[in-house]
């Protein structure tokens, strides 16, 4: 397992934390995050801009000589649990985490640093369910140009460069004004997925696919749940102060203990997420020389987070009573990114699963 074993919260990640925060408290309200899915065309570019050009957070995974932060997993932690508190709609899981990780596999030094500066954003054409050891769909590789169609691409749509995986075994970089993108229905509006279409697209070899998509989807599956964890704490918090300031029969509604109760539930299986995610990122900041750990903790974390994000979200609705229903108000936002969270890069029974295969206590 990694040597380090505080998983608390260094004075550095929290100052991270701190400056994230505040820059989502006044540039991503919820009302404006709901304003933006309404329109049709939900990333918040602006928001985009100032977290990698003002703030250099798309390149925390990149080394300083490429251009990054050459930060570790554990700061691109923090991050996602404040976007997953504010429910963003930036491509920064898709962008700085899940295609970085494969570029960073790959060697491409030169759209590494691009997509680490933030003015490129780049997308692995993989579908968001495929979990980080499944069954992936490929495109035809003929005669040098790029043949098929993908379905379920997360940011595809805000996407300046895709990571193609094709039928040779080859990972390739290609330009997103190459391939036709069609909006699909989502769930989640605040990350929206899309088919690609790639016909007769050039493309850029970059390595090979398979260790780099690997890499690439357990990096993802593993700081989602720090995504997860934001949002499962914002859920509770916002409930707690809903219940302190709602009254029936003249007291407080919180102060009836079987909503104590709840509450505490709760709280303590958020606590054992916050565990598990913060396992997560701190042995992919430390452990690739060590894979089985990483899977070990990757697998742990999502086999946690799916289940207890819902959670939150679903008590966070019902509590809130009736507002909790409306349109205008943000819970259902939450509830909306819970549960297409919880079959992102692989469901919690899938990765039950591997976790039985990795620690050899298989089913009977």
């Amino acid at each position: 397992m990694s040597a380090r074993s505080d998983l608390l919260y260094s004075a550095e990640e929290d100052d991270v934390r701190t400056a994230v925060r505040a820059l989502l408290t006044d540039h991503c309200d919820a009302a404006g995050v709901l304003a933006r899915t309404e329109s049709g065309a939900p990333h918040d570019r602006a928001l985009w801009k100032t977290l990698t050009e003002g703030m250099g957070l798309a390149g925390l995974l990149v080394p300083e000589e490429l251009g990054g932060q050459g930060a570790t997993h554990r700061e691109a932690a923090v991050v996602l649990e404040e976007l997953g508190r504010a429910v963003a709609p930036v491509p920064y899981l898709t962008s700085a985490v899940v295609a970085t990780e494969a570029l960073l596999e790959c060697g491409g030094g030169e759209l590494l640093a691009a997509l680490a500066s933030g003015g490129t954003v780049g997308v692995l054409a993989v579908a968001l369910d495929v979990a980080p050891h499944g069954a992936r769909r490929t495109v035809r590789l003929t005669d040098g140009a790029l043949h098929g169609e993908l379905t379920g691409i997360a940011d595809a749509a805000v996407a300046d460069v895709l990571l193609v995986p094709a039928d040779d075994g080859g990972l390739y970089a290609v330009a997103a004004d190459a391939v036709t993108v069609t909006p699909q229905v989502s769930l989640d509006l605040t990350r929206p997925v899309a088919t690609v279409v790639l016909d007769g697209a050039p493309g850029t070899r970059l390595g090979a696919a398979g260790p780099a998509v690997r890499r690439a989807l357990r990096a993802g599956a593993g700081l989602l749940a720090s995504e997860q964890l934001g949002l499962a704490d914002w859920c509770l918090t916002e409930t707690v102060r809903h219940l302190k300031e709602r009254k029936q029969f003249n007291r407080p509604v919180g102060g009836f203990q079987a909503l104590k109760h709840r509450l505490a539930h709760l709280w303590l299986e958020i606590a054992g997420l916050r565990a598990a995610a913060r396992n997560a990122a701190d042995t992919l900041a430390t452990g690739h020389d060590t894979g089985h750990d990483t899977d070990i903790a990757v697998a742990v974390a999502q086999a946690c987070a799916g289940p207890v994000a819902v959670r939150a979200a679903e008590e966070a609705l019902q509590l809130h009573g009736g507002i909790g229903m409306t349109w205008e108000h943000p819970v259902h936002l939450y509830l909306k990114r819970a549960k297409a969270d919880s079959i992102a890069y692989g469901t919690a029974g899938r990765h039950r699963a591997a976790l039985a295969e990795l620690v050899d206590l298989r089913a009977p």
